[in-house]
């Protein structure tokens, strides 16, 4: 497994410090226009970002595993973490999409901000990233008849297959590799999101329809409700 982790995170960085590395040599050795000068600069920002977000999403999910320990009994206060998880999903469709966002009860929740908000949004913006333009985006939070808090996100996306499904929270694992890069996914924001619902006793759900859309839920015990 180790060797495996080590093999896929030295392929997930070479693509852009290649690339990067290639910008750099071209504008030490070409004397460029203004104007071209800037768009391979404005390329290579965008390769440091995207190893940057991989770097971010390692030290996430080292924290994680590192800590194997139920997550605290913290209020979590809903209506403000689903105004952040708002702001963010409209800042990343940019107009693009329809997206509904949804505060269905007054209840909260019990648990580590950090980390909830780290799985809610990875889940959101995996929707926004997958769905194509003029499609829609629902994200919810409430509490079923049983008592147990739920956030689901519901997309317009192209689906998933039903064989993918199981190894969806498998670190780098991804069901259309080129397209996750296109769309700036590092692989593991769903290995994530399994951490924080494993910390917080919460189960991940899936249900997908190749060609009409998924929906994942988060189901959380009601004893972390409040």
């Amino acid at each position: 497994m180790r060797r495996d982790f080590v093999a896929n995170v030295s392929h997930e960085m070479r693509t852009p410090l290649t690339v990067m590395m290639g910008f750099l040599e071209t504008v030490q050795t070409l004397d460029l226009p203004a104007e071209q000068k800037a768009q391979y600069l404005e390329m290579m920002m965008d390769q440091g970002k995207r190893m940057k977000n991989l770097v971010d999403d390692l030290l996430t999910l080292a924290n994680l595993e590192a800590n194997t320990q139920p997550a605290p009994l913290h209020t979590i206060s809903m209506s403000y973490l689903m105004s952040l998880i708002k702001n963010d999903a409209y800042a990343l469709s940019q107009g693009k999409h329809t997206l509904n966002i949804n505060l269905n009860t007054p209840c909260n929740l019990l648990g580590e901000e950090r980390e909830v908000l780290s799985a809610f949004s990875n889940l959101v913006s995996n929707a926004i990233r997958y769905t194509p333009e003029v499609g829609s985006v629902t994200v919810s939070w409430g509490i079923n008849a049983a008592g147990e808090g739920e956030f689901s996100v519901t997309d317009t996306g192209p689906g998933i297959s039903s064989e993918h499904i199981p190894r969806l929270t498998e670190r780098f694992y991804r069901v259309d590799r080129s397209r996750s890069r296109e769309t700036g996914g590092t692989g593991l924001g769903l290995a994530i999101v399994k951490h924080v619902a494993s910390r917080h006793q919460a189960q991940l759900e899936v249900e997908s329809t190749v060609g009409k859309g998924s929906t994942f839920t988060l189901r959380f015990p009601s004893e972390r409700i409040s």
